[in-house]
């Protein structure tokens, strides 16, 4: 029985501690828009995602209204492109970007995914010109985001395709250049990628899933750090215990609002991703929940441990409100996208090596990060083989979401605004990897992988 105390506990959380959902995702599937016309297999595009989501953010809004639930962003991910695509006779799919973005501006969302391909162990013709069209795309698009998985750990690294993400990150860079070189915040490589990701920029909607889907992505950092102030100098057991139980009223949460979407309209529901995905705003930053369990800053010695202690209790708390907990879930750490960590960039507390180090116990990798515009592709690409060997070794998702910022040095800022917030532009190191991406090939799955 619900009593006025969790009532007004919840309002709080939602009046004081930045507590929302962070986003509704309707995942759509594009397989049966194939065609041998591009424009024709563009023009079903289109009509697909406008047919299937027209309610999406009227549906959205009624539930913020009635249940009084923030619900930032309405979103929608698509089968990836390199596969929708592959039956057209054109070298060129910006086209089906421009379709993604047109449907996405018609039906009203904040952002689409699904601009992707899947190369961990090599590529199709359809996955080249996919990658290739990926600079254009997000040069000449608002909404739309792109990812491409290089590596897994049943399959090893495509390190092939880790040297041309690296060239393909520049581009972008440079052909967004104006905006700095924020093309790159909407592409993210992968290792590892899951089906069901709610969260932008790597949402894509995975074979495997059903024809259409809702999976709902929560958040909630100032709810935990406000939690934790209140076990100030107890044992870690209190406070995987309190991160455990905030976790869970999170989380059911987030399942309700899944199922009464799901049930509007009339989709399955699919997941809670019960990541904790910070903002730019003061109150709601995953730093400052570590530098809560005793960190001076963010980024200094024991930051991996608090990471590690918050991603698993966060988990732990969350797969007891739901039976379909999935995405990623757990911590993200967004450099540009978390108040408590542009700090830390800025004091010098947290830099690259500490950041990867963080990205072996957190949700995903190296995200949102500025690097000088100057850094070259390899050093890019090297940088990306280095969160992969991560991800596959440790069969968990890893991904790199990196701007090398056109003009600018380290000490900078580059400013992004709304969720997207700020990056300090942060040292990469001056020695060169480029005879090491240059070897190319593919990097063995390793012994992990042999499970069957």
């Amino acid at each position: 029985m619900i009593n006025s105390s969790e009532i007004l506990q919840t309002i709080h959380m939602f009046d004081q501690q930045h507590l929302d959902i962070r986003t509704i995702t309707m995942g759509i599937s594009l397989l049966d828009c194939a065609d041998p016309d591009p424009k024709a297999a563009c023009r079903k595009v289109y009509d697909k995602i406008c047919r299937r989501a027209q309610n999406l953010v009227a549906t959205g809004q009624t539930i913020e209204k009635e249940f009084g639930i923030p619900i930032v962003n309405k979103r929608v991910s698509v089968t990836p492109i390199s596969l929708v695509a592959s039956a057209s006779d054109t070298a060129d799919y910006a086209p089906f970007a421009a379709a993604l973005d047109k449907a996405a501006k018609t039906i009203g969302i904040n952002f689409i995914g699904g601009f992707s391909a899947l190369v961990q162990k090599g590529f199709t013709q359809s996955d080249r010109k996919l990658i290739a069209s990926i600079p254009e795309a997000l040069a000449t698009t608002d909404l739309v985001c792109s990812s491409v998985n290089v590596g897994s750990t049943k399959a090893g690294i495509n390190m092939d395709a880790v040297a041309e993400m690296g060239r393909v990150i520049k581009m972008t860079a440079d052909r967004t250049a104006a905006a700095g070189g924020f093309g790159c915040a909407k592409l993210v490589v992968f290792a590892n990628a899951v089906e069901d990701n709610p969260f932008m920029a790597g949402a894509f909607h995975g074979a495997g899933e059903p024809e259409c889907v809702i999976n709902v992505g929560i958040s909630g950092p100032g709810v935990v750090h406000h939690a934790l102030q209140q076990v100030k100098g107890e044992p870690f057991d209190v406070v995987a215990e309190t991160i455990k139980k905030t976790a869970f009223r999170i989380t059911r949460m987030g399942q309700l609002v899944a199922r009464e979407a799901s049930a509007r309209l009339e989709v399955p529901f699919g997941i809670v991703d019960l990541s904790l995905a910070p903002t730019p705003a003061v109150g709601d930053s995953v730093a400052r929940i570590l530098e809560e369990m005793g960190l001076e800053v963010c980024g200094t010695h024991g930051t991996t441990a608090a990471l590690a202690r918050l991603n698993d209790a966060v988990k732990k708390g969350g797969v007891m409100a739901s039976n379909h907990v999935g995405g990623l879930s757990g911590a993200f750490i967004p450099v540009s996208e978390d108040e408590g960590m542009i700090a830390a960039a800025q004091q010098g507390a947290l830099g690259l090596d500490k950041l990867e180090a963080m990205t072996c116990v957190c949700s995903v990798g190296l995200d949102m990060i500025a690097v000088p515009g100057d850094t070259s592709a390899e050093t890019l690409s090297a940088i990306i083989a280095d969160e992969a060997a991560i991800g596959m070794v440790n069969s968990k998702t890893t991904a790199v979401r990196l701007i090398p910022a056109p003009g600018k040095k380290v000490g900078d800022t580059v400013e992004f605004g709304g969720l997207l917030g700020s990056a300090p532009v942060i040292p990469v190191h001056p020695f060169s990897s480029a005879p090491f991406i240059q070897r190319g090939g593919r990097i063995p799955a390793p012994m992990q992988s042999l499970k069957n």
